[in-house]
C-alpha cells in the first residue's frame, strides 16, 4: 500500500511538472513568521545565469516564489529558502512540505544568519523522525563539476565558526540541504550589495552549481 501510494503521489509529481512547463525553474519558498523570505533578491537570478553557462543546465532565467503550503510547490524540482529571523510553518505547511519533499522534492536552505534556531525547530516538525546530519566532505554534492574537497566555502563572517553542510536523509536520499556559517546566497548576489570580491563571488557561484548538479543528477 505505501509502495502504492509513493508511486502514484511521484506520477502527479511529474505530471505536474510537464503539465506546468516548470520542470526547468527553481523557486523561492515564502513562509510565515516574519523572517525576511525575500532576502537577496539578486542571488538565485545570478546562480541560474552561472549555471546555464557553466553546466549548460537550460534553466529558466526567471525563478519563481512559491509558499510552502501551496500546491504550485509540487511544480518546482528545487526550492531555496532563506532569511535572518523567525520561520513558522502550519500544520499545512508542514504537511506539504513533507509530501513535497517525499515525493521527489529537494529543499536548499541557507543560513543569512540567525536562522539556525527557528529553521530547525520548525523542520523538526516536517520530519520529527529525522535529525540534521553533517555532510561529509566525501559526499557528491562536494565533487560535481567543482571540487569543494574541504565542504563548504566561507563566504561571510558571523560567529567565527566554520561552514557546516547539513541534511536531512530519506531512506538514502538526500532530501534537504542547509548550509550553515557559510551564507552562500550573500555570495551568489552582486557583488556591489556586499563589497564581495569576483573571486569570493565564484566560489559562492560554483558551490551553489554544484547544489543544483547534484539535485538535478540524483
Amino acid at each position: 500500500m505505501k509502495k502504492q501510494f509513493l508511486f502514484i503521489f511521484f506520477f502527479v509529481f511529474i505530471s505536474l511538472f510537464v503539465n506546468a512547463q516548470t520542470y526547468n525553474t527553481i523557486a523561492l519558498l515564502k513562509y510565515s513568521g516574519g523572517g525576511d523570505w525575500y532576502a537577496n533578491p539578486t542571488s538565485l537570478k545570478n546562480l541560474i545565469n552561472f549555471c546555464n553557462k557553466e553546466l549548460n543546465a537550460k534553466l529558466s532565467s526567471n525563478y519563481a516564489t512559491v509558499d510552502v503550503g501551496s500546491s504550485e510547490l509540487f511544480f518546482y524540482p528545487f526550492v531555496h529558502l532563506t532569511g535572518h529571523g523567525n520561520v513558522v510553518f502550519s500544520d499545512t505547511d508542514v504537511k506539504n512540505l513533507r509530501n513535497y519533499l517525499l515525493g521527489g522534492g529537494f529543499l536548499h536552505i541557507d543560513d543569512n544568519y540567525g536562522l539556525d534556531v527557528f529553521i530547525r525547530r520548525e523542520m523538526k516538525k516536517v520530519f520529527p523522525e529525522l535529525d540534521f546530519v553533517e555532510i561529509p566532505f566525501s559526499h557528491p554534492i562536494y565533487h560535481q563539476k567543482f571540487s569543494f574537497p574541504n565542504g563548504l566555502p566561507k563566504i561571510h563572517e558571523h560567529d567565527n565558526k566554520a561552514p557546516k553542510g547539513y541534511g536531512l536523509v530519506w531512506e538514502g536520499r538526500l532530501i534537504c540541504f542547509y548550509s550553515y556559517e557559510c551564507d552562500l546566497g550573500d555570495g551568489w548576489e552582486d557583488t556591489s550589495v556586499h563589497n564581495d570580491t569576483e573571486e569570493r563571488h565564484l566560489t559562492a557561484l560554483k558551490m551553489g552549481a554544484n547544489i543544483l548538479q547534484y539535485v538535478f543528477s540524483y
